[in-house]
């Protein structure tokens, strides 16, 4: 039980109730069949396309990812999750009910000899301002306060409607953008400079396979994502292999 797995991106709950339990299933299959030799299985943001914690509600459905989460941290399997973009309205109710850990913010993980710089993603590097505009609305107390006097049939469902019609140019955002227009790559870039002993920078986001050369002893693997890929890493005995899950 010496590997380590990192995943990302599942958007749970999209395009639709049928296509979203086929992938959520498989994802508990993959969860199940790694988790015997899984020393932790990071999930690295965007678990759902959108979801918000009331204070005694939260959005319905995902039992059977939730219900699996809970079993693997009974059993002593180590679950970490990241907050993403879709999903950063986590307030505690995976912690106390599935007994993961939560990361609001990238960490540091040194594992195997090797140091990850390990996170989804969003809003790092150069450019996107207006998202990083928006995301800080959002992740403010205020706005979030504000939601919570939704009623959750209204607050959920707009959330929905619009998170639904923001996937309609998922095709054009996720496609590669050449080295110098990737922003996470230069992040990683620009980061090793002052940090020159990172061995990987891991991150989703992107919804793009990716494995790109940081510089000759640094490399920047992006998880992609589970709508056609259904990619996943692997840290095993130092080395970090990107892998699709068929």
């Amino acid at each position: 039980m010496s590997k380590i797995y990192f995943a990302s991106d599942f958007h749970l709950g999209v395009p639709n109730a049928e296509q979203s339990l086929l992938r959520e299933k498989k994802l508990v299959r993959w969860l199940n069949e790694v988790s015997a030799e899984a020393d932790t299985i990071y999930l690295v943001g965007d678990l759902f396309d959108f979801w918000f914690e009331y204070k005694h509600a939260v959005p319905k459905g995902y039992t059977r990812l939730l219900g699996t989460l809970s079993a693997l941290s009974d059993k002593g399997v180590r679950i970490e999750v990241f907050t993403g973009n879709h999903d950063m309205w986590m307030f505690g109710y995976l912690e106390q009910e599935c007994g993961v850990k939560v990361h609001r913010q990238p960490i540091v993980l040194e594992a195997q000899g090797k140091k990850l710089v390990l996170g989804h993603g969003d809003g790092l590097g150069p450019g996107d301002y207006g998202y990083k505009f928006i995301k800080r609305v959002f992740a403010h107390p205020l706005s979030q306060w504000l939601f919570a006097r939704l009623h959750p049939n209204f607050g959920i469902g707009m959330a929905n409607f619009w998170s639904r019609r923001s996937r309609a140019t998922a095709a054009q955002k996720d496609a590669f953008k050449g080295e110098e227009h990737e922003w996470l790559l230069s992040y990683a870039k620009a980061r090793v400079q002052q940090e020159p002993d990172i061995d990987y920078f891991v991150f989703g986001h992107r919804h793009l396979p990716l494995d790109l050369t940081v510089n000759e002893h640094c490399r920047y693997v992006n998880l992609g994502d589970w709508f056609e890929a259904c990619s996943y890493a692997v840290l095993d005995q130092g080395i970090l292999e990107l892998k699709y899950y068929r």
